[in-house]
């Protein structure tokens, strides 16, 4: 097993590739702490994956504030007994676009995508130096690496997650922490409509998405288990001289 006997957290681990990385990091030999703000999420989480919780741990917290994005991790080393490996993957899609641009929406999005990340990093570092090791994996996207005509809040955000790892890559290296970033493209999860059709018109929606589509020389959308199968590499020992890269996971929509 991969990951055998690795203290794991995945925030937004109830659902979409958070929910992946659980049940893919669980068969690999993790106990995990998914951290997620829906509660019943959660439990329909904890009763399909692994009901005994002897592997499967939960803490419901909101990440779009200071309190519960260092509180969370906090939360997890206790029920976990440390922390190995913290994949970071919450996030929102955010506004479409800057003009008029409500604040409230624009603050939640740094909160979500930026902020939570930044937090919950300065708080893991110090459970991994005593663990003598660690991984952190943040989920950016290819957003990320290149510009979103879509979705330039988002873009912004992602953009400064990339250069967030490439800068703890270094400040960590000394602890034995690495810190990397997986960039997937446009996924089948829940969040997919707040990209595509942010207006709600579902016309509009699947036309977005598939000229989306035409974009990506392997032809489709990512899935759940594909950023979730990086995102275990990434943790694994298999990866231990690799840190401070953006891995796309995008079917090849970056390569040209």
């Amino acid at each position: 097993m991969r990951l055998q006997d690795k203290l794991a957290v995945i925030t937004a681990g109830a659902s979409g590739m958070g929910r992946a990385g659980v049940e893919l990091f669980l068969r690999e030999g993790a106990k995990v702490c998914a951290v997620d703000i829906d509660t019943e999420a959660l439990a329909r989480l904890q009763a399909e994956v692994e009901p005994e919780g002897r592997s499967l741990f939960t803490v419901q917290a909101d990440l779009s504030t200071a309190e519960g994005a260092r509180g969370s991790i906090h939360q997890a080393a206790e029920k976990l007994g440390g922390i190995d490996v913290l994949w970071a993957h919450a996030g929102i899609p955010g506004p479409g676009g800057i003009e008029g641009l409500d604040v409230g929406e624009y603050q939640l999005a740094l909160a979500l995508n930026i902020q939570s990340a930044t937090l919950g990093a300065g708080e893991v570092i110090g459970y991994m130096r005593k663990r003598g090791a660690g991984s952190v994996i943040f989920t950016a996207s290819v957003s990320g690496m290149v510009g979103s005509m879509w979705s330039p809040v988002y873009s912004s955000c992602k953009f400064a997650v990339v250069g967030l790892a490439k800068s703890l890559a270094q400040t960590f290296a000394p602890d034995n922490v690495r810190v990397n970033v997986i960039c997937p493209g446009l996924a089948e999860t829940p969040m997919k409509m707040g990209f595509v059709g942010r207006d709600g018109d579902l016309e509009k929606a699947a036309a977005a998405e598939a000229k989306y589509t035409t974009m990506v020389p392997l032809g489709r959308l990512v899935k759940p288990e594909e950023a979730a199968y990086a995102a275990l590499w990434l943790a694994s020992d298999e990866a231990l001289f690799v840190t401070g890269i953006e891995l796309p996971i995008d079917g090849g929509f970056t390569c040209k």
